[in-house]
């Protein structure tokens, strides 16, 4: 009996042998699986029962006891602990009680909501955990890798991580890197059909078993499929997971004198200290901005301890109970005691707002960076494009060029029509051609058949959009009558090559109806062209005789992919290759076959090379299709390299294959623009195809030259080109190239080490396993969920789940507003403790008649503020909607962080005014109305002589209170004004409070016009700060929106309200105002709290007018010479071409 390990919540898997001792039919028998359909639906659920998820045990898991532990040790808690313990010691038992309650409330609220966002960050991340192919109920389907269960027939190919150990069934070329579990750094090649006769699990190692794959994995060559046999623990990776799962050491840590000399010992263990010290404060684990707000927190602790030594020093440091009270109030007015757990939830719920916009957050770090991106390098196909391409032309040699019209379904080819047409022999006919074309448009554009006076590139977008309807047209009227062409030796050549080299699959399903397709969308286009002609492989194999011998899979260094068939009822071999053309070219001796069959002479070179720009400049993906007779044996074991293979072809023709952009990409290209982020398309395509997309959505200008030329020439390079070049080199151009052709990994990793060197924040995206090292080079790397490779996840910061261009925008944009929002309530919190700091620090030189200092708020009182009153306007505020210009403004500097000169400005002189306007409040009330009465010993508690102190606090207490509620609404914009925020209310409300309205979550945008005369702060704005006119002028029909305004964040408007009104009983209640807050209840005071909001709201207005008027701490501008040299190409072309050039 063969047991794998037991799994916690699961049973054994246990064999008669070891699988890999089996036959696939005993296999197949003992699982009661099917290799044909898999596994059954009801099965599947009977086998994760039995045998639970396929995951290592202790894999994930927030540990409810860390999270505690950093609740109760941040420097918040650590003064309210001080001061509680001061409270007791001058045995002010009342309020040692309530901060005692404040501090139990705070941890349990805090550790409540940071293990729910703990838990709920792990399930996040779980979406982004490596998937599975699998077969079930007869179809392929992907699942997360952890569904996998002992009998599932599993599909993997190159990049993929392995689920579960496999026995192989079918394999073409498979190797896996096996390290993880032998250590060895060579792939192993896999054999199905490996013998062990004689052998046993003992004496055949974990390498040498080749007809298994192991769990975690990764398939580095060709393709498989296989029985899933062990799952979680039971796996060979589960028999060595206690060892794999503990953390990595920091550098320097080790305690031995072997790995660092006699002092070792001594450096390991301080460090060791200073690690679990700086890891309980907080100050050296989380992301970057967590760790900001720690050593914030401490400096804020220092700053209250330094309070209280002024608090001393006034009192000439006789520190009696009265004095130490007044020093706990100031020390306790500093620290804004619930920013970290506003931040931990404002944070969770942007990751949870990132998921609705198809973005799947694995590094918490990425939300904090998304913000200051400033160039996003992107793939095109599937990102940029739809990634479902379309053979749109052929050229076959001596025959045409075939084209399909009217397909508006990838999958199907029975959808449009295929004509023939001939092809131009020159650059010159085919312009002939096209002018020839243009004057029938014009002519069926115009009854009076006039000629239309328009630029050059309006005039032939209008014409290839009247064609496109012509063709609709002509194919709509003809459809019954039009046949497809018929099958000439060239064709039939061709079409056998397009569809035996090839992976994909097409098929029609009986039941629904519908065309399916499997494989790489390259391939199923050609697949589904083969289709079109009844071709098909399926066809050709299984009726037609045509027997598979070798494959040699596509490799990105040489760029093609060969396989050699067997030719029905012939004894010789073809060997059919398709790949990139310069590739393909090179290798061929003979272009054609039969009667059109001519030598590859350097002037036919040419004249292919002259088809295929054709072809690429109408943004077609060009591939060569080649065959040649093999006159010796081969098979799938032989030891023929493919150099020999693929040499001496003769060339059947050129496909041209378009990738439609994404309906929304050149949206999202020109929010990019607006937003001075830098697009760079990155592709493997032709130089010619990336050029036409990039024009088509909006990356370059589609005239380059209106532009500077050294300019022009660096926007589009090779990768050749690029590769060649020295970092000085590619320091020294003008601009770094916006789209590279023919694009290697290596030149990925290249762009980003330029981008950093020119002080560029820079995303990238990724999708293969050669990506991984970009995608960690890049400040964010970005890799596709539904076609990126496990590897790539697996090196990423952000999983994009619909693989969408449009998608990386959204993330940027919530990027953005997140942290809009955390400046937000930072300065929210803060501004009312220099507020309370300043009015303390004025309240020493009210003394009573005994010497003491008199505070014009207690203790509690400012607890009440800082936990309650400012705690929930201030979660209202993180959940504020992107303002209205938010992706019409240049990134923000990572550096700098969220304390940029524009915040400690605003807490500086928000905080006097509220500090002054209280303090005004307190000496009006004590001074002005009642004589300086500041009565006997009135900080320990009431007596008569007390009245006016304690009226004075409630007074105080009241309008501070509705000063910060007032600031809450007011920092809704930290430049706009309160009563001209500019917010659509036509947009649908988003739960997220993200600005998103429209489908692909970019911001909605209202017209750019020009402000008027009569909008003069708006012109000012516009013009001091450099932003664009979009969106920029509120409230169009001139009506007044200030409630709309204020009720659009409902959460922050409720917060607000009911803080507001819980002032009145918090002054009112008996007991609690005179013996818990030390005030009571006002009458006329009531007007001066009343009155401050006005003067408070008057004096904001006046500050943010003066940033407005003078451009203080605006967004730099980033519109230069470059773009307005573009604006009317722009304008004219209806998409936006990129802007910031020459900054």
């Amino acid at each position: 009996m063969s047991p794998g390990s037991g799994k916690k919540g699961g049973e054994k898997q246990e064999y008669v042998k070891h699988p890999f001792l089996l036959s696939v039919d005993d296999v197949v028998q003992h699982l009661h699986t099917d290799i044909e359909k898999g596994l059954s639906s009801a099965r599947i659920l009977e086998l994760q029962k039995q045998y639970g998820q396929n995951k290592l045990e202790g894999e994930g898991g927030v540990k409810w006891y860390s999270v505690l532990m950093k609740q109760i040790s941040n420097a918040m808690i650590l003064v309210l602990v001080l001061a509680m313990s001061l409270s007791y010691g001058v045995t002010d038992y009342v309020e040692g009680g309530v901060i005692t309650a404040v501090i139990v409330l705070n941890v349990l609220i805090g550790f409540y909501q940071e293990y729910q966002a703990e838990k709920k960050m792990d399930s996040l991340k779980s979406l982004s955990s490596p998937s599975a192919t699998v077969l079930r109920d007869g179809e392929i389907t992907t699942v997360p890798s952890v569904e996998v269960v002992p009998g599932d027939i599993v599909q993997i190919k190159t990049g993929d991580t392995i689920p579960a150990d496999l026995r192989l069934f079918e394999e073409m070329n498979l190797e896996s890197d096996e390290k993880i579990l032998t250590g060895e750094a060579i792939p192993v090649a896999k054999d199905v059909d490996a013998g062990f006769s004689g052998k046993d699990e003992l004496t055949t190692g974990v390498g040498d078993r080749v007809n298994v794959c192991y769990s975690s994995a990764t398939v580095t060559k060709g393709r498989g499929r296989g029985i899933a046999i062990f799952t979680g623990m039971s796996t060979e990776l589960g028999k060595i997971a206690k060892s794999m799962q503990g953390k990595q050491r920091k550098p320097n840590r080790s305690l031995s004198r072997k790995d660092g000399g006699t002092l070792q010992p001594a450096k390991g263990l301080s460090l060791r200290i200073w690690d679990g010290i700086g890891k309980f404060l907080g100050l050296t684990d989380g992301t970057p901005l967590q760790r900001k707000l720690s050593k914030l927190a401490y400096v804020l602790l220092l700053c209250a301890l330094l309070l209280a030594i002024i608090v001393f020093g006034v009192n000439r440091f006789d520190v009696t109970n009265e004095v130490a009270i007044y020093a706990i109030s100031t020390g306790i007015a500093i620290i804004p005691e619930s920013l970290i757990a506003v931040l931990t939830i404002t944070m969770v719920v942007g990751m949870t707002q990132m998921r609705k916009r198809k973005v799947v957050i694995r590094q918490l770090s990425a939300l904090e960076a998304l913000g200051g991106v400033t160039n996003i390098c992107s793939d095109k196909t599937g990102t940029l494009t739809q990634g479902k391409m379309i053979t749109r032309r052929v050229w076959i040699p001596g025959v045409g060029i075939y084209s399909v019209k009217n397909a508006d379904d990838a999958s199907n080819p029975t959808r449009g029509i295929v004509t023939l047409g001939p092809a131009p022999t020159s650059r010159l006919e085919a312009e002939k051609q096209e002018a020839e074309k243009a004057d029938e448009l014009d002519q069926k554009r115009s009854g009076a058949a006039l000629k239309f006076n328009e630029p050059e590139e309006k005039r032939r977008r209008v014409q290839n959009r009247a064609a496109k309807e012509q063709d609709d047209n002509d194919s709509n009227d003809n459809e019954e009558k039009s046949e497809t062409p018929e099958i000439v030796p060239e064709l039939k050549a061709f079409l056998q090559s397009t569809s035996l080299c090839n992976l994909a699959t097409v098929r029609k399903d009986a039941e629904s109806q519908k065309w399916l397709t499997t494989g790489d969308p390259t391939e199923i286009a050609l697949q589904v062209f083969a289709h079109r002609f009844d071709s098909g492989k399926k066809k050709l194999v299984e009726s037609m005789g045509w027997r598979q011998l070798a494959e040699y899979p596509f490799d990105s260094t040489v760029k093609r992919m060969s396989v050699a068939f067997r030719v029905p009822e012939e004894e010789r071999t073809l060997i059919f290759t398709k790949g990139a053309v310069e590739r393909i070219l090179d290798l061929c001796v003979t272009v054609g076959v039969g009667e059109h069959e001519k030598k590859m002479t350097e002037e036919m070179k040419q004249s292919v090379i002259e088809q295929m720009n054709m072809l690429a400049e109408q943004g077609l993906r060009v591939l060569a299709i080649a065959r040649r007779d093999w006159p010796e044996e081969i098979n799938e074991r032989s030891e023929t390299p493919r150099e020999s293979v693929e040499r001496d072809l003769t060339l059947l023709g050129l496909a041209g294959l378009y990738d439609p952009p994404r309906l929304e990409t050149k949206d999202a290209v020109r929010e990019c623009t607006t937003a001075g982020i830098r697009v760079h398309m990155l592709t493997g395509d032709h130089p010619s195809t990336a050029r036409a997309i990039a024009k088509d959505v909006g990356i370059i200008p589609k005239d380059l030259g209106s532009l500077p030329a050294d300019v022009a020439e660096s926007l589009v390079k090779t990768a050749a080109e690029f590769d060649g070049m020295s970092d000085n080199e590619i320091d020294a151009m003008p601009e770094l190239p916006l789209v590279i052709a023919r694009c290697a990994p290596d030149t990925k990793t290249r762009m980003i080490a330029a981008l950093h060197r020119r002080g560029r924040y820079a995303a990238m995206t990724g999708d293969g396993v050669n990506d991984a090292p970009s995608l960690k080079a890049a400040d964010v790397g970005i890799a596709m969920g539904m076609g990126g490779s496990d590897v790539a996840k697996g090196a990423s910061d952000i999983v994009l789940t619909d693989d969408n261009f449009a998608s990386i925008v959204n993330a940027i944009e919530e990027g953005r507003r997140m942290f809009d929002n955390i400046q937000k309530f930072i300065l929210h919190l803060l501004v009312s403790n220099v507020g309370e700091v300043i009015l303390l620090i004025a309240g020493l030189g009210f003394q009573d008649s005994y010497g003491f200092s008199v505070f014009p708020l207690s203790p509690l009182q400012i607890l009440w503020i800082n936990m309650l009153t400012s705690s929930f306007p201030a979660f209202g505020l993180g959940r504020e909607r992107a303002a209205p210009d938010i992706m019409n403004r240049p990134p923000h500097s990572n550096k700098k962080g969220v304390f940029t000169g524009q915040i400690l400005a605003d807490m500086m002189v928000y905080g006097v005014i509220m500090g002054a306007c209280t303090l005004l409040t307190f000496v009006i009330i004590v001074y002005g109305a009642n004589d300086g009465a500041l009565g006997d010993d009135c900080n320990k508690g009431y007596n008569p002589s007390c009245e006016v102190v304690f009226r004075a606090r409630a007074s105080v207490f009241a309008e501070l209170t509705w000063l910060i509620l007032a600031s809450a609404w007011e920092f809704k914009s930290l430049r706009r004004s309160l009563f001209n925020l500019g917010i659509d209310h036509t947009t649908p409300a988003n739960p997220s409070g993200s600005g998103s309205g429209n489908g692909n979550g970019s911001s909605n945008q209202t017209g750019g016009e020009k402000p008027s005369a009569s909008d003069p702060e708006l012109e000012s704005q516009s013009l001091s700060e450099g932003s664009t006119w979009q969106r920029l002028r509120p409230n169009p029909n001139g009506r007044f929106h200030l409630f709309a305004d204020l009720y659009e964040n409902k959460f922050l408007f409720w917060a607000v309200v009911i803080a507001f009104l819980s002032v009145f009983p918090a002054v009112y209640i008996p007991g609690l105002n005179t013996s818990v807050f030390k005030h009571t209840g006002i009458t006329w005071e009531w007007a001066l709290s009343f009155g401050a909001i006005f003067v408070f709201l008057a004096a904001v207005e006046a500050w943010k007018a003066l940033k407005r008027r003078f451009g203080w701490f605006a967004p730099r501008g980033f519109q230069d010479d470059l773009d307005r040299a573009v604006e009317e190409d722009r304008l004219d072309q209806g998409s936006v071409c990129v802007k910031g050039f020459l900054r």
